[in-house]
Parts: structure tokens; C-alpha cells; sequence
């Protein structure tokens, strides 16, 4: 890309110099042209000079800004605006020797202006930040909204976790301790009962450890850790209603924060598109190129899905965003949807 961004603008400089060296050679012949039609006139005032001078201006403008453009980037424009003042200070010189220089020298007035336009296109232009200090800026300002989402997000999944341990998990571990002391004191005075006790307890044991494994797949699915992200995908693809195809390879590991972060974007993005699209079929592409992980959800819906129309897909780009990674969002009306995640990251070697 770089390659061929610089062999764009050589491309541009050897136009510009081809295109500047016939209007030079135009002006040179006209001016020549007058020369011989004053020759022949007389030769008594030499007014080819104002032609001559006519001639000049444009093309001393051109190479002004063509030399004010090759500053380096972020001083471009200030250096443009130093030549053509230079330029216009030239023309006014110009004009005032041409006229015979006779009168006061009125062209350090508009001289002077031209300066002052300059200093002060200076000194705005030192006071604003660099564009260093502006990319500074900007990374702070997103750091600062991504560590709060990083936040809120963390706090929302640990809501989430004690709230389904509370009302799952623990539940069901009170009633098989509750079952467990019914056993013990029917265990002297009724033992015929006791069988269905235990038989009830062992029920809430296995239910309390479906809960258990429901609360561990949301925090690290199993099947992320042993097959990865794309076989991960795909194993959710199968438990759905709408049709999901899965394409694309990632040549390694993705790193686990991100893997995870993947994962629960696709879940919440596949989850959209069963509840609200109408979809008939969908499609997961997940690649790998220049350092840059990237995943796209497709389905053929309604469209209409907007990042403001709920919380879900801007609870995506907050988890996302931690890890310096975008989301866009392309849903015109009648669809297609379609989603795609970019997150830069570095793969391990793939597990075998």
C-alpha cells in the first residue's frame, strides 16, 4: 500500500512538472511574440515588460504552492501561505518598479498587511497542538471512555454471575441441605421415608450443577478453551434456530481476553439475529490479516438494526473498544445486516 501510495504521488510530481514546463514554454513564446511586435513598432516604450510580468504571475504562483505542499505534513499549509505571500510582496515590488518607481513606496503597505496576515497564521497555527499532541489527546480521551466501559461491563457481568449463582445454584444447594436434615431426623424415627429424601436431593444436586456449568459457560465457555474461536463458533452455529453457515480460518490462537470478547459479540449478534430480523439464514466469516482479527455476522432480515435502537450492540462496541476494536454497523431498510467486529491482536501458535 505504501508502495503504491508513493509511486501515485511520483506519478503527480512528473504531471505537474511536464504541465509546468509547457504553460513555461507558452508564456516564453508569447512574450517573445511581443517582443518582436515592439521591435517592429518602434521600440520606443518597452511595455512588453507589463506582458512579460503578466505572464510570470501565474506561473510563479504554481511553483509557490507546489513548494509550500512538500513541507512536511502538519506545516503544509502555513508554508504554502509564507510563498504565495512572498509571491504577492514580489508582484507588488514588481508593479511599483515597472510604474517608474517615481512616487513614495506605497507597496510596503500591502506588504506590511501580508505580514501581518502571516505572523499571525503563525502564531494560531504554533499555539494549536501537533498532530502528535492531537493523537495524544484523542488516545487519552479513548482510553478514558474504554476503561469506563471496561467498568461498567465488569460490573454488570459480576451482577449478572451473583444473581444467577443466588437464584440457581444456591438455591438448590439450600434445598438438598434442607432434604440432607429432613434424612437425619426421619433417619431414628422413619426410615422407610428417607428414600425419597435422598432420591429428591440427589435431584437438587444434579440440578444445582447444571446451573453451575450454565454460570461457568458464561464467564468461559468450554468449548472456546478447547476448540477455539472459530470451532467455538461453530458449535454455537449448530444450536440455533436460524440457519448459520461459518467461513473463514484463523491461522493460530487468539489471545484469550479477546477470544473471549469475540466469542460473546457473535453470541449477542447471532441472538439479534433470531430474535429480531426475520431472517431466513445467516453467515459468521472470521479471518486474520495484518495483525488484525476480524469477524462479520450477515444475515438476510428485515434490516433496521441501529446502534441506538437498544443496549445489546452498544454493549459490543464497549467490549470491544477495550481492546481497541470497532464495530460498524450496516443495516439499510429490507436489509441485509450486516456487522463487522475488527480487533488488532497478536495469534500463538494454534493447540494441537
Amino acid at each position: 500500500m505504501a508502495r503504491e501510495d508513493a509511486d501515485r504521488a511520483a506519478l503527480r510530481d512528473v504531471n505537474w512538472r511536464m504541465i509546468l514546463r509547457l504553460e513555461a514554454s507558452i508564456s516564453v513564446g508569447i512574450g517573445l511574440l511581443m517582443l518582436i511586435i515592439w521591435a517592429l513598432a518602434g521600440a520606443r516604450h518597452f511595455w512588453p515588460a507589463w506582458v512579460w510580468f503578466g505572464l510570470a504571475i501565474p506561473l510563479a504562483l504554481q511553483v509557490a504552492i507546489r513548494r509550500g505542499l512538500r513541507a512536511p505534513k502538519g506545516h503544509r499549509l502555513l508554508a504554502a501561505h509564507g510563498a504565495i505571500t512572498c509571491v504577492l510582496a514580489s508582484i507588488l515590488l514588481a508593479i511599483w518598479l515597472l510604474a517608474g518607481a517615481r512616487h513614495a513606496f506605497w507597496p510596503v503597505w500591502p506588504i506590511l498587511g501580508l505580514g501581518v496576515v502571516l505572523v499571525g497564521h503563525a502564531w494560531v497555527r504554533h499555539a494549536l497542538p501537533t498532530a502528535r499532541e492531537q493523537a495524544l489527546a484523542d488516545r487519552v480521551e479513548v482510553l478514558t471512555r474504554t476503561r469506563r466501559g471496561a467498568l461498567d461491563v465488569q460490573a454488570a457481568e459480576l451482577q449478572r454471575i451473583e444473581r444467577d449463582l443466588h437464584d440457581g445454584a444456591q438455591a438448590r444447594l439450600v434445598s438438598v441441605a434442607m432434604n440432607l436434615g429432613l434424612a437425619e431426623e426421619l433417619l431414628s424415627k422413619d426410615p422407610q421415608s428417607l428414600t425419597e429424601l435422598l432420591a429428591e436431593a440427589r435431584s437438587s444436586t444434579l440440578t444445582a450443577l447444571a446451573d453451575l456449568r450454565t454460570v461457568m459457560r458464561g464467564i468461559q465457555p468450554p468449548v472456546l478453551a478447547d476448540r477455539g474461536l472459530e470451532g467455538a463458533i461453530r458449535a454455537l452455529a449448530l444450536d440455533l434456530a436460524v440457519p448459520v453457515t461459518v467461513g473463514g480460518e484463523i491461522p493460530g490462537r487468539v489471545p484469550v481476553p479477546v477470544e473471549s470478547a469475540a466469542y460473546f459479540t457473535v453470541c449477542e449478534c447471532l441472538a439479534n439475529v433470531v430474535k429480531h430480523s426475520g431472517a431466513l439464514q445467516a453467515r459468521v466469516d472470521v479471518g486474520y490479516r495484518g495483525g488484525v482479527l476480524s469477524v462479520a455476522v450477515r444475515d438476510d432480515g428485515v434490516g433496521g438494526a441501529s446502534l441506538a435502537a437498544g443496549s445489546g450492540l452498544r454493549g459490543v462496541a464497549r467490549r470491544l473498544e477495550v481492546f481497541d476494536g470497532t464495530m460498524t454497523l450496516t443495516s439499510p431498510a429490507g436489509g441485509p445486516t450486516v456487522v463487522t467486529m475488527e480487533v488488532p491482536c497478536e495469534l500463538s501458535s494454534p493447540r494441537t
